[in-house]
């Protein structure tokens, strides 16, 4: 959990990074501009874990 929060906090434009780990999703604010959202999964997939799917909430 630690390890996926730290990763993507890392990433340019990622504002704030939250694991919900019992329910198996991430949630992170970030720059569009600077970011997106597949590269963010990519992370997480380099991590070792498994990304089902990717969903963006426009602010």
């Amino acid at each position: 959990m630690t390890k996926i929060q730290n990763a993507l906090g890392q990433q340019a434009g990622v504002e704030t990074v939250k694991v919900l780990f019992n329910a198996a999703k991430v949630k992170a604010d970030f720059d569009a501009d600077q970011v997106n959202a597949d590269q963010l999964a990519a992370v997480v997939t380099n991590l070792g874990y498994e990304v089902k799917n990717v969903k963006v909430k426009e602010a």
